[in-house]
């Protein structure tokens, strides 16, 4: 067999086709910022790339601690990662760690001291990027992962949409409001979707690994069922974000992925065994992007 060249093992280690989930917080935090007549193209694409390179850093850092923990075996059903394949080392992924973080925070401090003008906010906004920092490093690495608790939903839910969604906003407008919660919690859970039919697919290997979870507490039934919930939730939220803002009929552009998003619900509570739920991943992936980019669109055509 072949052996693949250095930057294709690179590149599907990076899993770019999770980076659109990086991709929408922003999108739909900025849209939101010009919507209200404050938008800063320097702060959006400082704020991307940083989210990406965060997005990175957790693939990264999850085949890493998947590897250790001996999670990534033959039983696992999806894509087979570099260290599993024995493409990559430990120690080689360790140093792409160590690049990803120090690129991360590159972006990261340059983007918080173009954008904030007061100390509060600049001291604010370095702490919570390193949190966000540290939580993709933790997800699955450490002695007590939090991913392998039941606690990676939640952190997925405040990283991909609360902070996202809301911090993108305030980079831009310098200030918060309520009604930003309803948009952000949509987009992040959407996202926890995504992890979840990562979840649901592996559910077996990850219960004999001992990675808890909540597909793995709940079982595949409620594990379906609660992918509905995140589904049916995350539109309740975009349609009130648009009843409440009194948008125009262009705020309710998102409903055009609500027949994709209808259609992948009842294959999800339809497919049999993880092997039926393997391309999923890329339908749920493409909804989030959509719903998203939609919603954005919906408001920018109003501008």
């Amino acid at each position: 067999m072949t052996q693949p060249r250095s930057s294709a093992i690179w590149l599907d280690a990076i899993r770019p086709k999770t980076l659109p989930l990086a991709l929408a917080s922003i999108i739909t935090g900025s849209a939101i910022a010009a919507w209200q007549q404050t938008f800063s193209w320097t702060v959006s694409i400082l704020t991307l790339v940083t989210a990406m390179l965060l997005q990175i850093l957790s693939n990264l850092a999850n085949d890493y601690g998947d590897a250790i923990q001996g999670t990534d075996n033959a039983q696992r059903l999806g894509p087979i990662r570099g260290i599993q394949q024995g493409h990559i080392s430990l120690k080689a992924m360790r140093n792409a760690l160590i690049v990803t973080v120090l690129l991360t925070c590159l972006s990261g401090l340059t983007l918080i001291f173009h954008a904030c003008a007061h100390l509060s906010d600049i001291m604010s906004f370095i702490g919570l990027g390193a949190l966000a920092i540290f939580a993709a490093i933790t997800y699955t690495v450490g002695n007590k992962p939090y991913g392998y608790m039941g606690l990676g939903d939640i952190s997925v839910l405040i990283f991909f949409g609360w902070l996202g969604v809301a911090g993108t906003y305030y980079l831009h407008v310098g200030t918060l409001s309520s009604q930003i919660l309803l948009p952000a919690t949509a987009c992040g859970l959407l996202a926890v979707a995504v992890l979840n039919i990562n979840n649901l697919r592996d559910i077996d290997n990850d219960r004999a690994c001992g990675k808890n979870t909540l597909a793995v507490r709940f079982g595949p039934r409620w594990g379906r069922i609660y992918h509905l919930v995140l589904l049916s939730t995350a539109m309740l939220c975009f349609i009130a974000f648009a009843l409440l803002s009194h948008a125009h009929w262009t705020g309710y552009l998102f409903l055009a992925a609500l027949p994709l998003i209808v259609h992948h619900g009842l294959a999800v509570w339809r497919a049999p065994n993880g092997q039926a739920l393997r391309p999923m991943m890329g339908t749920i992936v493409k909804c989030a992007l959509l719903t998203n980019a939609l919603f954005a669109l919906g408001l920018i055509i109003k501008i």
